[in-house]
């Protein structure tokens, strides 16, 4: 993310809350239990592009030697990470069975068992709109920048006065308070720290914007705006999703990304009024840094890389960590095809809460989020943790 998404699409919450997976962070693999495998037992290890997963690793390792915290801080990196990086980032690029041999020599795998006996997985994109620098009678819909008076609290602290499941806050001259949900921002509760970076097409678009924590904006003279995340109000992100099933108005078994938010657009004033359940506010900032072929900036500060970038929770595992994933996933619109991948720990989000939780970076536009949309799969998730003394 990048993304709070994070790290997260709409469907990825639902999903999780659905099929009850959520698992309170513990050191260090929350309640879960880790199982030691050896490289053979994974299925599919010796055919996947392992050159490509350490392309991905090498560039969360430059923010790992760097000591840099990364945008959405999570936990520090170990001794064995960092030595890990240190050798990855020395060996430069590798083809695949170099790539192969690092990671074996590196690692040890260990199955990632949370209290449920299986991880889940669900996928996120970042999407693509038209939209205008200034509002126009087409582009109405802000996105805003981050405010001056807005402080995110750091993982696992609080701030005087404040209820400790805010994880932001309001500075005032009295001190902190509470951020305004949404309703509050969008009935003008900022007043003149309100500032538009980009306008889009409806609430709906820019909603799905704040889900993603990031986008490609088409300017009409043909130009390409990126934005990224650059903060939060603090109040806990809820599934509107989740909320439409329990509801009835769109059964579980057909709700995909598509299926929501044509929904939302053909209810304008009912989608209103679900939208602000989830009092969750995402700001932004120009991403003007980033190259037109990179991904979105995830939480680890770095370009997300499209099949290989994953988020995970942040109070559990560290940025950089490679994660084998094992199980089913969509093939188009029908069936299922084996899901083997050796991916990177690379963003987070709020809806990814788990020690078996991942969410599966597919890339930029509509034929991305489509492919996000439909993965919401059980999943073996094994964690590569370094080998002692390496």
């Amino acid at each position: 993310m990048s993304p709070w998404r994070a790290g997260f699409a709409v469907l990825a919450t639902l999903a999780a809350a659905m099929l009850e997976l959520r698992a309170e962070p513990m050191s260090p693999a929350g309640h879960a239990r880790l199982e030691p495998l050896a490289f053979p037992d994974l299925a599919g290890w010796a055919e996947d592009d392992h050159a490509a997963a350490l392309k991905t690793f090498r560039r969360t390792c430059a923010t790992v030697a760097a000591e840099e915290p990364g945008l959405r801080p999570a936990q520090a990196p170990d001794a064995g990470l960092r030595r890990a990086c240190a050798a990855a980032l020395a060996l430069g690029d590798a083809g695949r069975r170099a790539a192969k041999d690092f990671f074996e020599e590196c690692f040890e795998p260990a199955w990632v068992v949370p209290p449920s006996g299986q991880g889940f997985l669900t996928g996120y994109f970042e999407p693509e709109y038209a939209g205008s620098l200034e509002p126009t009678e087409r582009f109405t819909t802000p996105l805003l920048a981050r405010p001056d008076d807005l402080v995110t609290v750091p993982q696992g602290e609080t701030l005087p006065g404040l209820d400790p499941a805010l994880q932001a806050a309001r500075r005032t001259d009295a001190g902190y308070e509470p951020y305004p949900d949404r309703a509050a921002i969008e009935d003008g509760a900022l007043g003149a720290r309100a500032r538009p970076i980009v306008f889009l097409g409806s609430p709906v678009q820019a909603f799905v914007v704040h889900v993603q924590g990031s986008a490609r904006i088409r300017l009409p003279d043909g130009g390409v705006v990126r934005v990224a995340y650059a903060g939060r109000n603090g109040h806990p992100y809820a599934s509107i999703g989740k909320i439409l099933v329990e509801q009835g108005r769109i059964p579980l078994s057909q709700m995909s990304l598509e299926r929501l938010t044509a929904w939302l657009e053909e209810h304008p004033d009912e989608a209103r009024a679900v939208m602000r359940q989830n009092r969750s506010y995402i700001f932004f900032r120009r991403a003007d840094e980033i190259a037109p072929d990179d991904g979105p900036i995830g939480g680890a500060g770095v370009p997300l890389t499209p099949g290989r970038s994953l988020a995970v929770d942040r109070a559990v595992w560290s940025y950089g960590l490679p994660v084998w994933l094992e199980g089913e996933w969509p093939r188009g619109q029908g069936g299922t095809e084996p899901l083997r991948r050796l991916m990177v720990a690379q963003d987070t989000g709020s809806a990814i809460v788990g020690p078996a939780r991942g969410d599966f970076f597919f890339g930029s536009g509509p034929e991305a989020g489509t492919r996000a949309g439909l993965l919401r799969h059980p999943v073996r998730f094994v964690a590569l943790r370094p080998k002692a003394g390496r």
